[in-house]
């Protein structure tokens, strides 16, 4: 690894810690807004992000890529749903972290890869490798073992994991960069989020502005909260392997968990570590296998590379490109993709 290469991945994995430990440690900021309803934080998230996304695609001359969107209604009609979808899972999240159910929403987070993998399965029609089966069949004993602890499904966790899993599978069709997603995002919410708050200040309801100018700036900040983070992490995944990314994405749910445990002093009886520990052995079995999975693959090509060098010093292109053509189909077949990086 060269000298510039090497301050690139520093640089990456800088990008990444910071963008996956803001989000950890979110749950600090969201309390702060109150006696704001989790209903007026959202709302005041949606239309600061816009504000603040739209200043930066001005600076940074990037506009092409909406009139592109525009010409294109089935795209279109596809952010709206990511836009709805990332809508439930922020007020949800902004309700659960206020109403003091952190640990429940790290949890969420945590569950989500495996969530992400059943619907790869039940839309997608992806077949899974068996490590993966075991870690999807671990993960619903842990649902269960959780459900038995709190008496009923736990159900902002699911919410939270299914939202964001969604919304993971709509942005992939969607295929927009991250700043430009957001910018998309929060203009289809803005109106709405915009017309609630109107509604709120004439029923005397709304705390922007009645309670200091404190209290203002951090409604806000929403905004910077929520971009920021997106920011770099767009920084990260341009520099460092899909593969540590997907390690450094758990980074969030246990600061998070640990936030929710020792800050926020959130019981944890005995069924509910151990549907936690069930969780994080199924976390640890799909890591391994990507991780795994990830070595074969680069072997597999690392082996096609050379078998296409020999071929070619012997026989000439031909053989070369024929020397590489299984080698490289079986490498795309074992290609990992059990990790999902949060937005």
């Amino acid at each position: 690894m060269t000298g510039q290469s090497k301050r690139e991945h520093r640089t990456g994995l800088l990008n990444g810690f910071a963008a996956y430990g803001m989000w950890g440690i979110v749950p600090l900021f969201w309390p702060l807004l109150k006696p704001s309803g989790a209903a007026e934080i959202l709302a005041h998230r949606m239309v600061w992000s816009l504000v603040l996304v739209g200043i930066a695609l001005l600076v940074l001359r990037r506009w092409a890529w909406a009139g592109e969107l525009l010409r294109q209604p089935r795209k279109l009609g596809l952010v709206t749903i990511a836009a709805t979808v990332i809508t439930v899972n922020w007020g949800v999240y902004i309700w659960a972290v206020n109403a003091g159910h952190v640990v429940e929403a790290s949890l969420g987070y945590f569950i989500n890869p495996l969530v992400t993998i059943a619907l790869g399965v039940l839309l997608l029609k992806e077949r899974l490798r068996p490590v993966q089966w075991a870690a999807v069949g671990v993960g619903l004993t842990a649902v269960l073992v959780l459900a038995f602890g709190y008496g009923e499904p736990p159900w902002i966790s699911l919410c939270l994991a299914f939202s964001f899993a969604a919304y993971g599978l709509v942005k992939k069709k969607v295929n927009l960069g991250g700043v430009e997603s957001l910018a998309a995002e929060t203009a289809v919410q803005f109106l709405p989020a915009l017309a609630y708050l109107l509604w709120l200040g004439s029923q005397d309801r709304s705390t922007f502005g009645t309670e200091g100018a404190g209290h203002a700036a951090l409604l806000a900040a929403t905004g910077v909260v929520t971009a920021l983070p997106l920011v770099c992490f767009g920084a990260a995944a341009i520099r460092v392997p899909l593969s540590t990314l997907g390690l450094l994405q758990y980074l969030a749910p246990v600061f998070q968990f640990l936030l929710g445990i020792f800050y926020f002093h959130e019981a944890m009886p005995p069924e509910r570590w151990a549907g936690f520990a069930l969780v994080w052995l199924a976390l640890a079995l799909l890591t391994w296998d990507a991780l795994r999975t990830a070595r074969r693959t680069a072997r597999t090509l690392a082996e096609a590379a050379e078998a296409a060098d020999a071929a070619r010093g012997a026989g000439g292109a031909d053989a070369a490109v024929e020397a590489v053509e299984v080698p490289a189909h079986t490498a795309s077949g074992t290609a990992p993709g059990a990790l999902n990086a949060k937005p």
